[in-house]
C-alpha cells in the first residue's frame, strides 16, 4: 500500500483549552502531510468537538466520558444501535448492586466501538505532550494509553510515542499500565533524558530515543504584532493555577496557596512597574489561565496601586504568538510557555511547577533563571531577572542557536518516519539512519 492511502490516527489528551497540547497537533499534523501530502488524519481526543472546531480533522473520543473546556465531563455513547436499549436501563437504574456491572458494562461497549474505528486505520500515533502521567489517577491517562496501546496491537495497527513527556507516575497502577503501554509500541522517542531515565528506572526496556518536543517544530510564519504604545520595555507575565492535580494529596489549605502564589507574582510585577517596565499578563491555558490573571490585576491594583489594561482572553495559538511576539521579555510558569518564548527569541524567565519546565530550561543553558513555584522568593527574583536582562544578546544568541538546532532535529526525526520519497507504509523495514544521527545525545 502506497503511503498517499495510510490512514494515521493522532491520540493526544487535548481539548480543555491548553494552547501547548493544540500546538503539536498543528506540528504533528503538518510535518505528516508536508511529507505524505494525500494521507488520511485524524485525532482521538477527551474533547472531539473543540478538536474537530480548531484542526479541522475528523475527531473520536479517547473515553466514555469527554472533557469540555474548563475540564467538565460528559459521557459519550458510541455503541452500536442493538445495544443501546440494554444500555439506556443499565444507565438509568439506580439499583445499587449494580452500580460496578454498569460502569464496566459502558466501559466495555465504549471500547468495542472504539476498537472498531481504531482497527480502520493503519497507524496510531501518541503525539507527544505530557501524556506519560498519573494527572487524574492512575485509570484516567495511564489506563487510557495502556488500553489503547493493546487494542492498536490486536488490531494490526502500528504504534508509536511521538516525543513524550513522562511523570508524575508514583501509584503502583501507574507504574503497571504506563511501561506495559510503551512495550506494545513499535516505535517510542520521548521529549527529554528526565522521562526517558523515569521509565527506564519503571522496567521499560524497548529501544527508544530523546527528540526536542514537537512544539519546537511549529512554523511560525508571519506574525501580527501589535504597535507599540510608549518606548518602555514590555514584560510579559503568564501565571496560572497552582498545580495541584500533580500533587499526590491535595493539601487542606489550596486557596491560602494560591494566594500565596498570586501575591509572590505580583510584588514581583510591582518591582518591575518601579523599574519602568511596561506590563502585558497572557496565559496559554484558554480555560484555566484567564481566572488567576483576573486574581492578579486585582492583587497588583488593591495592594501596589497598580493598574493594568482588561485582560482579552486569548483563543488560538496564533493568538498566543501574536502576544508573545510584542513582548521583550517572557515571565511564564508552563512548559510550552518556554518553549514559544523560546521559538520566538524572548529572553524567558520561568517559575516552575513541574520539573519538565526545570529540565527544559537546563537543557536550553538557562538553568540561572529558572526558579521553583513553591519556594521563589520575589524581591530575589528581581534580581534574577535583571541578570537576564544584562545578558540579553549573549541569551538570544544562544537561544537562536538552539531552536535551530532543535528544529533540525524534529525535521530528520519526521523525515525518517515519514520519508518524502518512500511508497511503503510506516514502519520502514530497518531504522532510518536519519533517527540515528538526529537524536539528542545523551
Amino acid at each position: 500500500m502506497a503511503h498517499k492511502q495510510t490512514k494515521i490516527a493522532l491520540l493526544h489528551h487535548t481539548g480543555c483549552g491548553n494552547l501547548g497540547d493544540d500546538a503539536i497537533i498543528d506540528v504533528v499534523v503538518g510535518n505528516i502531510l508536508q511529507r505524505w501530502g494525500n494521507a488520511e488524519i485524524a485525532v482521538f481526543s477527551m474533547n472531539p468537538d473543540d478538536t474537530a472546531k480548531r484542526h479541522g480533522i475528523p475527531t473520536y473520543p479517547i473515553r466514555r466520558y469527554r472533557w469540555d473546556i474548563g475540564h467538565e465531563s460528559a459521557a459519550v455513547d458510541l455503541s452500536p444501535s442493538g445495544n443501546r436499549r440494554l444500555k439506556d436501563w443499565f444507565r438509568k437504574t439506580k439499583n445499587s448492586a449494580i452500580h460496578l456491572p454498569k460502569a464496566l458494562f459502558a466501559e466495555l461497549a465504549f471500547l468495542v466501538a472504539s476498537y472498531r474505528t481504531l482497527k480502520t486505520f493503519d497507524l496510531l500515533i501518541v503525539s507527544g505532550g505530557g501524556q506519560l502521567t498519573e494527572r487524574g489517577g492512575p485509570w484516567s491517562f495511564p489506563y487510557a494509553l495502556f488500553v489503547w496501546s493493546r487494542m492498536a496491537k490486536r488490531a494490526g495497527v502500528k504504534c508509536i510515542f511521538l516525543n513524550v513527556g513522562a511523570g508524575p507516575l508514583n501509584h503502583p497502577l501507574s507504574k503497571f499500565f504506563v511501561p506495559r503501554a510503551l512495550r506494545g509500541a513499535d516505535y517510542v522517542s520521548f521529549r527529554d533524558e528526565q522521562s526517558q531515565k523515569l521509565l527506564y528506572g519503571l522496567g521499560f526496556t524497548g529501544p527508544c530515543h530523546v527528540f526536542p518536543d514537537n512544539v519546537y517544530s511549529f512554523e511560525t510564519g508571519p506574525i501580527d504584532v501589535s504597535p507599540r504604545d510608549g518606548d518602555r520595555l514590555i514584560v510579559g507575565i503568564a501565571p496560572m493555577p497552582y498545580p495541584f492535580c500533580d500533587l499526590l494529596r491535595c493539601p487542606s489549605n489550596p486557596q491560602a496557596i494560591q494566594d500565596d502564589l498570586i501575591g509572590k507574582i505580583a510584588t514581583f510585577a510591582s518591582l518591575l512597574a518601579k523599574q519602568s517596565y511596561a506590563l502585558k499578563l497572557f496565559g496559554s491555558d484558554i480555560e484555566a489561565d484567564p481566572e488567576a490573571i483576573e486574581d492578579l490585576r486585582t492583587v497588583l491594583q488593591n495592594r501596589h496601586h497598580i493598574s493594568t489594561p482588561e485582560y482579552v482572553p486569548i483563543e488560538s495559538v496564533s493568538e498566543l504568538l501574536s502576544r508573545i511576539a510584542a513582548m521583550d521579555y517572557v515571565v511564564t510558569c508552563r512548559f510550552h510557555g518556554v518553549v514559544l518564548a523560546h521559538l520566538l527569541n524572548k529572553p524567558v524567565l520561568a517559575i516552575a511547577h513541574h520539573p519538565k519546565v526545570t529540565d527544559l530550561m537546563n537543557a536550553l543553558g538557562l538553568g540561572k533563571y529558572c526558579v521553583d513555584m513553591r519556594t521563589f522568593d520575589p524581591i530575589r527574583l528581581i534580581d534574577t531577572f535583571e541578570a537576564l536582562v544584562s545578558e540579553t544578546e549573549a541569551v538570544k544568541k544562544s537561544m537562536a542557536a538552539s531552536v535551530v538546532n532543535y528544529r533540525a532535529k524534529l525535521a530528520a526525526q519526521f523525515d525518517g518516519l515519514f520519508p518524502p520519497d518512500s511508497t511503503q507504509r510506516w514502519p520502514l523495514q530497518a531504522e532510518p539512519e536519519a533517527l540515528l544521527s538526529a537524536e539528542i545525545s545523551g
